[in-house]
């Protein structure tokens, strides 16, 4: 696990490029302001898994809701909340990241957590949406133990910042990834539009992939499980979640069609999206705010069609880069039945495309 202190430079390390875009200051969706992410990790034997909370504006979400989207490029997945996110547009509660089987449990804990700090909730308003997304992490982790609670989640939230960890933390600590060791990335793109900057932030939670798939900067690696280490045969399935934020003003369509252009951030590393595989975005803007009840005309702002590329372009270089980074930052791990996933940071040098470290 790497700390976010300073600026996540992981392909910078490595001398490798995803894109021409600049970067925000930490490289991270905490680049877009009010953003902030927190973990609770489970290293322990068999328990090898966690909570991620991504809180994408400070305070009531559920009184001032964020216009939001989402987009499911492949469905084999649990999450839970897409449904009313793209009948209403809105986002009204933080983003919670968990294993498949711990989707309930880590509802429970969002759903407490929001009632706790809304008295409207089921009375004088309706009822909430928690927002809960999930990858299948059972090669490392006892997914059938379930060992998150909901408590977790409200540690999780309680631990958000803008300063926080990569790689094989919180949700991440039992993904892998083309086979290595994955989990959590994040990275940031600057756009100017006439003249005004505007951030785009991603966060990803990876594992998909198979080894021989795997590619940096437009090149096949050339990787073999069986050539260079004990790997188990994989099938084209896995799954990744893409959180994206910015704060550009966007309505929820535009926000959609951001969240489609993750599927090319994604297949920029080799992944061919399989059958079963779960691959899903959310986007949402921090620009502006929907008042819980409000009645008549909203008026609200949004960037102009015309000016969609270099957003796109954002996207895909930020969802890119998460990818990687997710592999550099996350340690090797062993878990379940002894089960191990290496980091691809122990290759750094001995494969195409992945040269030594070339900074500290």
């Amino acid at each position: 696990m790497t700390d976010c202190a300073r600026k996540n430079d992981w392909l910078e390390r490595f001398g490798l490029s995803a894109g021409v875009l600049p970067k925000g200051p930490r490289n991270t969706i905490c680049d877009v302001d009010g953003v902030s992410v927190g973990h609770v990790t489970l290293a322990d034997g068999d328990a090898q898994t966690g909570v991620t909370a991504v809180v994408p504006a400070p305070g009531s979400l559920f009184q001032n809701k964020l216009i939001a989207a989402s987009h499911v490029i492949n469905g084999f997945g649990k999450t839970a909340g897409l449904v009313q996110i793209d009948e209403l547009g809105t986002l009204e509660t933080p983003i919670v990241l968990t294993n498949t089987l711990s989707v309930g449990d880590a509802w429970r804990g969002l759903s407490r957590w929001m009632i706790d700090r809304e008295s409207a909730i089921g009375r004088t308003a309706g009822t909430v949406n928690p927002v809960v997304c999930e990858c299948n992490d059972s090669f490392l982790n006892d997914s059938r133990a379930q060992f998150v609670t909901p408590q977790m989640v409200d540690e999780a939230l309680a631990k958000a910042s803008d300063v926080f960890a990569l790689g094989a933390v919180g949700a991440g600590r039992g993904m892998s990834c083309y086979q290595f060791k994955g989990g959590i990335g994040s990275a940031s793109r600057v756009v100017e539009v006439h003249g005004t900057s505007y951030t785009l932030g991603c966060l990803a939670l990876t594992n998909f992939g198979e080894m021989a798939e795997f590619t940096l900067g437009g090149c096949p690696t050339g990787l073999e499980a069986d050539s260079i280490m004990k790997a188990e045969p994989l099938k084209e399935q896995g799954s990744c979640i893409v959180i994206l934020a910015t704060d550009a003003p966007f309505t929820a369509r535009q926000l959609k069609r951001l969240c489609r252009r993750a599927t090319a951030g994604i297949t920029k590393t080799g992944s061919i999206i399989g059958n079963g595989s779960g691959e899903i975005a959310i986007a949402f803007s921090t620009a502006q705010r929907i008042p819980m009840g409000a009645h008549g005309e909203l008026t609200l702002r949004a960037m102009s069609d015309s000016d969609a590329n270099p957003f796109f372009r954002a996207v895909i270089e930020a969802v890119n880069e998460s990818v990687i980074t997710s592999m550099l930052a996350a340690d090797t791990v062993t878990g379940r039945a002894g089960h191990t996933r290496r980091s691809l940071r122990e290759f750094a040098g001995r494969v195409a495309g992945l040269p030594a470290m070339v900074s500290a």
